[in-house]
């Protein structure tokens, strides 16, 4: 459990960082979007061809390993394409995305901004399949996503944007969260 001060560096590092990124908070508020506090616990579970190591939370890991070997035994295989992220690099996806001259309203139906990011709690992950182009809509038409559908809930994950979601974001076949509770109210 993080301190006061610590809750305030966090709260300031983020209100800096969507400064930087010229999101104003009434965008924030009128999107509704839930605030997410970063893992304080990470584990490395993955690492891919390329050497980049996945992190999550202990429990997150653990029920990702089961899902995956359960995955496995029905030939299915699932790979982990994202999983935590600092406030710093959500940080830096918005920035790239607004260096290609991306309009901010177009960037936030596709990242969620620094302290609304899924990703910063560590129970967040983007899954792929072999044979698919990773953190794409064609996602949905693989048996891993069909296998995920049917089998998910059983390993605490849940698909968090669905077609239409509250939220604004695009559909996200690729994106599952590990019982991940939103903190309630809180905006800064």
């Amino acid at each position: 459990m993080k301190n006061k001060r610590q809750q305030n560096d966090y709260e300031n590092r983020i209100m800096l960082g969507l400064a930087k990124l010229g999101i104003a908070q009434e965008l924030i508020t009128q999107k509704q979007l839930p605030f997410y506090a970063e893992a304080e616990e990470l584990t490395t579970t993955d690492t891919d061809a390329a050497g980049r190591a996945y992190q999550m939370t202990p429990a997150t890991a653990e029920a990702w390993t089961a899902m995956k070997q359960a995955a496995q035994q029905d030939n299915i295989v699932l790979e982990v394409v994202s999983a935590f992220r600092s406030i710093e690099r959500q940080i830096e996806i918005i920035q790239y995305k607004l260096d290609l001259n991306m309009p901010i309203e177009k960037i936030l139906t596709l990242s969620a901004p620094p302290g609304y990011s899924e990703h910063h709690t560590g129970r967040a992950i983007d899954i792929n399949t072999p044979g698919c182009i990773a953190t794409e809509a064609e996602f949905e038409n693989t048996a891993a996503f069909c296998w995920l559908t049917a089998n998910a809930g059983r390993f605490g994950f849940t698909l968090s944007y669905p077609r239409n979601n509250a939220l604004g974001f695009i559909y996200e076949p690729w994106h599952w969260c590990f019982q991940l509770p939103p903190l309630e109210g809180k905006n800064i």
